[in-house]
C-alpha cells in the first residue's frame, strides 16, 4: 500500500465505483468523500456519454469499510466524516 497522495480540486466526476457507475464527490482537502451510483441511461447526449467514457478511464475506487481504494494509483484513503467536510451541518442537524 502506498502513502503518495493524490491531488484533487473541487468538484465531481464520474467513476467506477465496486464495479458500477458512479458521481464521485471530492474536495481539495479531504480528497474523495462521497459517491452515489447512477445509471448510463440518465446521461442521454453524445457529449455526456463521451464524459462518462473519459473519466472512467482515470478513476477506478473500491470502497469498504470507510475507505476508498483507487485501483489505478494503489493508494488507501480514510473517508471524511461529514461534519469535517460540511462544518454547518451540526448546526442543521440540531433542529
Amino acid at each position: 500500500m502506498s502513502t503518495k497522495k493524490v491531488k484533487y480540486n473541487d468538484g465531481w466526476s464520474f467513476a467506477i465505483v465496486n464495479s458500477r457507475l458512479a458521481e464521485i464527490y471530492f474536495d481539495k482537502k479531504y480528497g474523495v468523500y462521497s459517491h452515489c451510483y447512477v445509471r448510463r441511461l440518465e446521461y442521454k447526449s453524445k457529449r455526456e456519454q463521451g464524459i462518462i467514457d473519459e473519466d472512467i478511464r482515470k478513476c477506478q475506487f473500491t470502497y469498504r469499510k470507510g475507505h476508498y481504494f483507487d485501483k489505478l494509483r494503489g493508494i488507501k484513503t480514510r473517508v471524511p466524516k461529514p461534519e469535517e467536510v460540511f462544518p454547518d451541518i451540526k448546526r442543521w442537524r440540531s433542529i
